[in-house]
């Protein structure tokens, strides 16, 4: 009635086969996107510094490079050149992007148990915030 299985299962499953490909850990993982997040807020903190220099941005941006640097095994980020001044988005708009990667990089360092990040993180959202709040109250 029903005619045998003549060859192997295209459906079988990854048991015994590990090595096939990479695998990382929770941590490593972790690491990869806290690092992303601390880029990508580096990036914007440049872009601010590009638009308005201040030494607590040059600060921030420093201790910024020196997380990434960490989470990407002593790799340093690339950065933007101060002299690139964007013609593009508002500083308001750029604190309010700052603001927003900073609570994505507090997040995944709390979760990593990353203290330094962590404090550098939600130190950076209170600075985004505190740019934010003069313009937030003179638009209403």
């Amino acid at each position: 009635m029903y005619e045998p299985i003549r060859g192997k299962s295209v459906h079988s499953t990854m048991a015994g086969r590990t090595q096939d490909f990479p695998h990382r850990s929770r941590e490593e993982e972790l690491d990869i996107q806290l690092a992303g997040h601390l880029a990508a807020l580096l990036a914007v903190t440049d872009e601010l510094r590009a638009l308005a220099p201040s030494a607590d941005l040059d600060t921030a941006a420093d201790r910024l490079a020196e997380q990434v640097a960490r989470l990407r095994g002593g790799r340093t980020p690339a950065r933007v050149p101060l002299t690139a001044a964007p013609n593009g988005p508002h500083p308001a708009a750029l604190h309010r992007k700052a603001h927003t990667l900073a609570g994505r990089a507090l997040v995944v360092a709390a979760s990593r148990a990353d203290t330094a990040a962590a404090i550098l993180a939600a130190e950076r959202m209170d600075a985004h915030a505190a740019a934010l709040e003069p313009r937030e109250l003179a638009s209403r």
